[in-house]
């Protein structure tokens, strides 16, 4: 079965925005809730690496704390979380970085996390524009740190993310130069008009 195809069941689950503004233009959560989708999507997600070069999985607060919780677990890895600001009651390490809806955050992690060398996979569910991404991967360089690679659902084309692809080993669910991937660029999926929340029921 073409590559693309076998993804778009799955990806077809995706929910979309139906709150206005405030919030993501989509929810992909609800890939998660029929164990079907969600173990074909993490499963998706780690055949780009070798297993056996990564160490550790960490996971972008908060809802990047689900796919790298289930990556890590399929793998038998531990798991590092990066979290917002003000959160871990350990001495941590902290960086400022402009998110998605252009307000400046913190995020840290535990200081010390791990020795240096170690080599972490890093996931996130979606990367807009890669200020949360670039921050991890800071983070994660900062503590002397190996970026294995970047796993997310999609990560949507622009000129960050473009260098990201350039730098680091990326597995995504949505595959560049696909048309579900421009249709994430434009922040719509064809899928929507006939999504149905029953259709991700368990």
């Amino acid at each position: 079965m073409d590559e693309k195809i076998s993804r778009e069941w799955y990806l077809s689950r995706i929910s979309p925005n139906t709150k206005g503004g405030k919030f993501a233009w989509c929810d992909p959560s609800s890939m998660y809730i029929k164990a079907e989708s969600f173990s074909s999507l993490v499963d998706d997600l780690i055949e780009t690496f070798n297993l056996e070069d990564i160490d550790l999985v960490t996971g972008i607060d908060a809802m990047g704390f689900v796919l790298a919780s289930a990556i890590a677990t399929r793998i038998k890895k531990g798991f590092l979380p990066v979290r917002k600001a003000g959160k871990i009651p350990v001495e941590t390490s902290s960086v400022s970085f402009t998110n998605y809806s252009h307000r400046t955050q913190d995020m840290e992690i535990r200081n010390p996390a791990f020795k240096p060398g170690t080599r972490v996979l890093i996931v996130d569910q979606w990367v807009e524009t890669g200020g949360s991404m670039e921050a991890a991967i800071e983070l994660i360089e900062g503590q002397k740190g190996i970026v294995a690679g970047l796993a997310c659902v999609c990560m949507e084309e622009n000129e960050r993310t473009q260098k990201l692809r350039q730098k680091y080993k990326c597995s995504t669910a949505v595959l560049p130069g696909t048309e579900i991937q421009e249709q994430c660029n434009n922040k719509t999926l064809k899928s929507f008009d006939d999504f149905k929340p029953t259709n991700v029921f368990p």
